[in-house]
């Protein structure tokens, strides 16, 4: 058994929060939440651990429903286990892994590989299917094979699917599965090259770059095809005030349309690419300063209801290219919560308590996922953090990579314990 004394507990779900003890049963799951529980009047506890959360706030672990782990095919870049670690250190009890690996997730085998690999980190590790095979744009997979594996949501991922047709089978298909197809939404007609935004950053690097309408163009299709199908879509990683808007009027209009906003599209412009490099080269890229404060209004008013990472690790050979030659990504599992309490929370847009919601609770929903509340029950995968104490973002990660353009920035929010099906899976 784990009793959690003293800490200030907050349930993102119900909005619950106040000073309470917790206390965690054998098999993982919060048995007791109280003003104070006495360890010792516990009954049937052969081995009580303690943690004194003191000063601290207790919370549902975080739930991130965009990661690439690079695991099978590519795993000198990351692999299930040291994403897994990388999940742990941030604060993240669950995680969707995205299917753009070699070979790609639109077979069972694949999945299942995934799914045992998964299973011995400690964390909640779960699985997409691709939305057509070898994410070819040509083929559509067997989706309800893929939901036996244990796929738990559809996307290609790292592509868009360009033909109308075949994305409105798709979108019917996953409908009449109820389950949520998740989009890379860039038509690669507007961009020349990918990963800077088209203007002043891209002619910087002598390039082209991508065009906002790569975004747009592709948001403004499958809204329409989501409507005309009844299929829950979220659109992946927002970049553009345009997307932020659209996405806003078809929530209105009763569309199951939900989005992600990823910590570096709302923190950073495209500015930064001067400064940072192939180190700030991803897809889509960062936009303007009033598309990053687009994406901030449209996580205040819920148009766009997650923040997921995009958790994308390369190597640093890969990255010490040619901005032109070197791939897009940054990885962001371990710095994301710091980031949305630095740049949500701190400036007054979100209250931390919304913040949580954001990462935890409306994923867990969306995806019908245990987890993202803080209550009798419940998994007890929890969260707790001090959102004063202060740190550097090192050189060196758990994840395998290091190519994020935070190194050497001071965050506020220290994460003290995760803690996954009641067990202590990273402790600072």
């Amino acid at each position: 058994m784990l009793l959690i004394k003293n800490g200030y507990v907050m349930d993102p779900e119900s909005g619950w929060e106040g000073k309470a003890d917790i206390l965690v049963s054998d098999d993982g799951m919060i048995s007791k939440i109280s003003e104070t529980i006495d360890e010792n009047s516990i009954e049937g506890a052969t081995k009580l651990d303690v943690i004194d959360a003191d000063g601290l706030i207790v919370t549902a672990g975080l739930i991130d429903g965009h990661v690439h782990f690079r695991d099978p095919g590519q795993t000198y870049k990351e692999d299930i286990i040291t994403g897994a670690s990388a999940a742990a250190k941030g604060g993240y009890t669950s995680v969707i892994m995205m299917g753009n690996t070699i070979p790609h997730m639109d077979n069972p085998e694949t999945l299942k590989y995934a799914l045992e690999k998964g299973a011995t980190t400690g964390i909640h590790t779960y699985v997409c299917g691709n939305v057509t095979m070898g994410m070819e744009g040509r083929e559509l997979t067997d989706m309800p094979a893929l939901i036996k594996a244990g796929a738990v949501l559809f996307t290609d991922d790292g592509k868009p699917v360009i033909e109308e047709s075949l994305m409105k089978t798709a979108c019917e298909n996953a409908a009449g599965l109820n389950k949520v197809i998740s989009l890379h939404e860039e038509n690669p007609k507007y961009i020349k090259e990918n990963g800077v935004n088209s203007g002043s950053a891209a002619e910087s690097l002598g390039l082209t770059g991508s065009d906002r309408m790569a975004e747009i163009s592709m948001v403004e299709r499958d809204i329409r095809i989501a409507a005309e199908t009844a299929c829950a879509l979220t659109i992946q990683h927002i970049s553009t005030k345009e997307a932020v808007e659209l996405i806003r009027q078809a929530r209105k209009s009763g569309a199951n349309i939900h989005a992600e906003a990823t910590p570096h599209h709302f923190t950073l412009t495209d500015e930064v690419v001067k400064e940072h490099g192939t180190l700030a080269k991803m897809n889509p890229p960062l936009r303007k300063e009033d598309d990053r404060l687009a994406i901030i209004k449209g996580l205040q008013d819920g148009t766009i209801d997650m923040i997921a990472t995009d958790h994308a690790p390369h190597s640093k050979e890969e990255k010490d290219r040619d901005f032109k030659d070197a791939p897009s990504g940054i990885i962001g599992l371990e710095t994301a919560f710091s980031l949305g309490l630095r740049e949500l929370v701190e400036p007054g847009y979100l209250t931390i308590r919304e913040l949580l919601d954001r990462m935890s609770t409306a994923t867990a929903k969306l995806y019908e996922l245990p987890g993202g509340a803080v209550k009798e029950g419940a998994p007890a995968d929890l969260m707790i953090f001090d959102k004063n104490e202060k740190w550097v973002v090192p050189d060196k990660f758990a994840s395998k990579a290091s190519n994020s353009p935070f190194i050497g920035e001071t965050m506020p929010g220290v994460i003290k314990y995760t803690i996954a099906s009641g067990k202590i899976v990273y402790k600072s």
